[in-house]
C-alpha cells in the first residue's frame, strides 16, 4: 500500500531533493544515511514500512512533533513480526542492510564478502538469501532466481562505497571492495533472471559496482586496475542496453585517461559518453561530460576547444537538477564545476585564473565531504606555488596536511608531493619551511 502520508510530506520537491535535504538532516544530528531518490521512491511506494532506527532518527527530526505512524510507517513489532512468520518471500530490510554493510566494511572473508550483498547468513535473512549463490573462488555454487534482497543488497554497496569514499578516501577501501564486486558478477553470471526490471536494476548495479571500485583504484593509483573496471562496467553497460551507465563509464574513462596524460583519449571518450547521454533527460549529466572534454582539450594544449567547451558545461550546468539525473551524480554541485574548470586551467598554465577558482571549490564544497576538500585544497596550494603565492600555498598545504590525517587518498598525496618540489627554491621562508619539514616529516611516517 502507498505511503501517501510521507508523499503528501515531500511536498513539491523531487524524491531526489528530498533525498538530498534528509542527508542534510542527517548531517545536522550527526547521522550517516545514504538516502537517494530511490530509497524515497521505495518508501512512498510502501515497499518500506519502517524505516531503520538511523533513518527513524532523520526523519523525526524533519518533522518535529509527528511519530512514525503520522509519517505513515507501520510500527516496527508489526513489521519484524510478518517478517518472522513469512518463509516464501525474501525479506531485506534496511535494518538488515546496515548490518551488511557494516560486515563489508570490516572484513575481507569471502563469506562477509557474501553478506555484504545480502548472500551470507546474516540474522534475519530468509532462506532465499541464505542459499548459495556463488562460490567467489571460482567453483559454480547453487543458483536460485534473483530477488529484491540480493539486487538491494547490490545497490546498498554502492552507496555505502561512495559515502566511505566521501569521508575517508579510497586507499583504505580498495581491497576491501574488490571482493563484492567479484560475488556481484558472479551472481550476475549465473541468475536465472535474465529480463524484467529485477535484471536490469542488477546490471546497472553490478556496473555501477564495478566503476565505484574502479574509482577507489584510479583514487588510490593503481590505474590499470581502474582501467579494467571501467572497461567491465562500460561492457555491462552496453550488455544491458543502459546509456545512463554507459554515459557514466565514459566519465570515469575520460577522467582516467586525462589524469595518466592520455588527453586525445580523454576527448574521446567524454565525447562518447555525450551521446550515450543525450539518451538521459540530465542536462548536468550531459554538462559533467562536457567538463571531461574540457579537461581533454587542456591536455592537448587546445585553449579555445577547452574554453568553448567549459561554455558549453556551464549552459548545461544552469538548467538546474533533473529527476532523471543519476543517483551517482549527487557530488557534482557547483563546487566540482568549479574545481574541474581549476583543473583546466591548470593544465593550460594559467595558475592566477585556476587558483581562483579552487579556492572557489573549496570554499563552496561541504565539509563533511572530507576527501573532495582535500583534493580543492590541494589544487589550490599548487596553483598558489605556480602563481607565485608560496607562503599563501605553503598555509593551505598546511590545511591539507590536517586532512590528510582523516583521509587515504594517494592521489592527493601525490598532489601536495609536486607542490612542495615547486615549493624547494623558497624552504628558507619562514612560512614555507614549517610546511616543507612537516610534509617531508608525515612522508617517512607513511612510508
Amino acid at each position: 500500500m502507498p505511503n501517501n502520508d510521507f508523499r503528501r510530506l515531500r511536498g513539491s520537491r523531487s524524491p531526489a531533493e528530498f533525498a538530498a535535504a534528509v542527508r542534510r538532516a542527517a548531517r545536522e544530528i550527526g547521522e550517516q544515511v545514504a538516502c537517494d531518490a530511490r530509497y524515497i521512491g521505495r518508501v512512498e511506494a510502501g515497499e518500506i514500512r519502517c524505516p531503520n532506527y538511523a533513518y527513524e532518527r532523520v526523519f523525526l527530526y524533519m518533522f518535529p512533533g509527528l511519530t512514525l505512524a503520522d509519517l505513515g510507517f507501520s510500527a516496527r513489532e508489526t513489521v519484524r513480526g510478518r517478517g518472522a512468520r513469512t518463509t516464501t518471500t525474501p525479506i531485506h530490510s534496511d535494518e538488515e542492510s546496515d548490518v551488511l554493510r557494516r560486515a563489508f566494511m570490516t572484513s575481507g572473508t569471502a563469506t562477509m564478502a557474501a553478506a555484504s550483498l545480502g548472500l551470507g547468513t546474516a540474522p534475519g535473512a530468509s532462506a532465499t538469501a541464505r542459499a548459495p549463490v556463488a562460490d567467489v573462488s571460482g567453483t559454480p555454487g547453487t543458483y536460485r532466481r534473483v530477488g529484491e534482497a540480493e539486487v538491494s543488497a547490490v545497490e546498498d554497496a554502492v552507496r555505502q562505497i561512495r559515502l566511505l569514499d566521501d569521508r575517508h578516501g579510497a586507499d583504505g577501501l580498495y581491497k576491501r571492495a574488490g571482493q563484492p564486486l567479484r560475488t556481484a558478477y558472479a551472481l550476475l553470471d549465473a541468475s536465472t533472471t535474465s529480463r524484467g526490471s529485477m535484471a536490469d536494476r542488477l546490471h546497472t548495479g553490478a556496473g555501477e559496482l564495478a566503476l565505484s571500485v574502479g574509482w577507489l583504484a584510479h583514487d588510490s593509483g593503481r590505474f590499470d586496475d581502474a582501467r579494467s573496471h571501467y572497461a567491465e562496467a562500460l561492457a555491462t553497460a552496453r550488455v544491458a542496453g543502459d546509456p545512463a551507465l554507459e554515459a557514466h563509464a565514459f566519465s570515469n574513462s575520460a577522467f582516467l585517461a586525462r589524469d595518466t596524460g592520455r588527453p586525445r583519449e580523454a576527448v574521446r571518450a567524454a565525447q562518447a559518453g555525450q551521446r550515450a547521454a543525450r539518451l538521459v533527460a540530465s542536462p548536468r549529466l550531459l554538462s559533467l561530460l562536457t567538463l571531461r572534454e574540457a579537461g581533454g582539450w587542456a591536455g592537448l594544449g587546445d585553449r579555445s576547444g577547452c574554453e568553448q567547451a567549459l561554455a558549453c558545461a556551464k549552459a548545461l550546468f544552469e538548467r538546474g537538477t533533473k529527476e532523471a539525473d543519476p543517483e551517482w551524480m549527487s557530488f557534482f554541485g557547483e563546487a566540482e564545476l568549479e574545481g574541474l574548470e581549476a583543473q583546466c586551467w591548470s593544465a593550460l598554465g594559467d595558475w592566477a585564473r585556476a587558483a581562483r577558482h579552487a579556492r572557489r571549490a573549496a570554499a563552496l564544497q561541504d565539509p563533511h565531504f572530507t576527501r573532495n576538500l582535500a583534493l580543492y585544497s590541494a589544487e589550490l596550494a599548487d596553483d598558489l606555488a605556480r602563481a607565485g603565492a608560496p607562503d599563501e600555498a605553503a598555509a593551505v598545504g598546511e590545511g591539507v596536511l590536517d586532512l590528510l590525517e582523516e583521509v587515504q587518498s594517494s592521489r592527493v598525496r601525490t598532489m601536495l608531493s609536486e607542490t612542495t618540489r615547486v615549493l624547494l627554491p623558497h624552504r628558507r621562508s619562514p612560512s614555507v619551511s614549517p610546511f616543507l619539514t612537516r610534509h617531508a616529516d608525515t612522508s617517512r611516517s607513511s612510508a
